[in-house]
């Protein structure tokens, strides 16, 4: 289970679905903020995905030992790897589609690894790095400069909301090495149940949810989409890609979301990407796989998606 393992056609065929899953959240997402407030959409994809992987899991692993000795770092991790985020990730797309907001949420491992570099001292800042992350957030520049000019169509505020999304992402990558040693689903179950506890006095309080229009099957669908398959099975699958490939071919998906979400958006809901857009995911693209040391070493050695 290392980063060097083989990548079979099976696995490619299982890292391309995971993509897929994961850039339907955001066009899952785009469907359901329309009826649904952002607190209480992230209330019920995290409490509905929280109780699949508990049914899933079924007290294996330990998984009721875990929660009772680990139970303030599940709230911690799951306040910064799934309430935060997901709250200013839908809050965003109220006013952007779905596609926009995947890629600028893809620059977080670009964040990952600014962030590593200040807080720990085994993973320091190298040239191939920092050329990764320069050239990843020229990316988002090029994303955001039309509303910081005034010439886009998305304010500058919507679209700071799924960076500072990333950046709570990258937070939550550097603070989930402590849970090392503990199964990996348990640990997505318990951050799952931290972060569903967060939100419901949150949802309760914003947005009174009571008080909310039933909403329509098609939003109903989105949210279902959101947590069953987005959230608890998207978990699963990401979890059985580490064993077969190892976490540095998974970590490949990043590049996969943005044109899976670009793509959902465009065949179904009639979103339109412009030049700024092409341009910006096709840096951000570029600087992950600068940072990611695959780019160096296919023009070294020649294409192997084996290399880690």
């Amino acid at each position: 289970m290392n980063g060097g393992n083989r990548m079979s056609a099976p696995t490619w065929g299982l890292l391309l679905l995971l993509g897929l899953i994961w850039g339907g959240s955001f066009f899952f997402a785009r469907i359901a903020v329309h009826h649904i407030p952002p607190f209480t959409l992230v209330l019920l994809r995290l409490g509905l995905a929280a109780v699949a992987l508990h049914l899933y899991l079924a007290g294996r692993f330990g998984i009721y030992q875990s929660l009772r000795r680990l139970w303030p770092q599940f709230l911690l991790l799951g306040l910064i790897n799934n309430a935060v985020p997901h709250v200013l990730l839908f809050c965003g797309q109220t006013q952007m589609g779905a596609g926009l907001a995947s890629i600028l949420n893809a620059t977080t491992p670009i964040w990952t690894v600014l962030i590593g570099n200040q807080l720990t001292t085994d993973e320091r800042l190298t040239s191939t790095k920092l050329a990764g992350c320069l050239i990843g957030l020229l990316g988002t520049v090029v994303l955001l400069g039309p509303s910081v000019t005034s010439g886009g169509s998305v304010p500058f505020w919507a679209l700071s909301l799924p960076i500072l999304a990333a950046i709570s992402y990258g937070f939550a990558a550097i603070y989930a090495k402590r849970f090392k040693g503990i199964a990996p689903p348990v640990v997505a179950a318990g951050q799952l149940t931290g972060s569903s506890l967060i939100m419901l006095p949150a949802a309760l309080i914003v947005d009174q949810p009571w008080t909310l229009a039933a909403p329509p099957l098609t939003a109903i669908a989105a949210i279902l989409g959101l947590a069953l398959l987005s959230t608890a099975f998207a978990y699963i699958l990401y979890f059985r890609i580490i064993e077969l490939a190892g976490a540095t071919n998974t970590s490949l998906v990043t590049l996969l979301v943005p044109p899976s979400a670009l793509l959902l958006g465009f065949l179904f809901l009639g979103e339109r990407i412009g030049s700024a857009e092409i341009t910006g995911m096709l840096l951000i693209a570029a600087g992950l796989l600068v940072l990611d040391g695959r780019l160096y070493a296919w023009i070294k050695g020649g294409f192997r998606p084996d290399i880690a």
